[in-house]
């Protein structure tokens, strides 16, 4: 058997416990998903997973503002009787089926 090390890192104590419940469902101990992890890494020799930067982002307060533009914009839309939407969704299916 090769020469085991210990390694310790420090986590959220809820992060921790929600990883542990995920790697039980799958049959493993979080120290396994640990060796699975390092492993995979030095196969693909980086992380097992992409890591790049979304091409846009936008700011919680940009987020919010258009969140809060959409509302205004659909205020004054009439609300719609379940018959109206009922005979909507008929027109479409009809429409892809045609």
């Amino acid at each position: 058997m090769k020469e085991q090390v210990l390694i310790q890192f420090r986590a959220d104590r809820a992060l921790k416990q929600e990883v542990t419940e995920i790697y039980e469902r799958l049959g493993m101990d979080l120290p396994t998903a640990f060796r699975m992890f390092m492993t995979k890494s030095k196969i693909v020799k980086g992380l097992p997973f992409e890591a790049t930067l979304p091409e846009n982002t936008i700011t919680r307060t940009e987020a919010k503002n258009a969140f809060h533009e959409m509302r205004k914009q659909v205020a004054d839309i009439p609300e719609m009787s379940l018959d109206e939407i009922n005979a909507e969704i008929l027109a479409t299916r009809t429409e892809r089926k045609g």
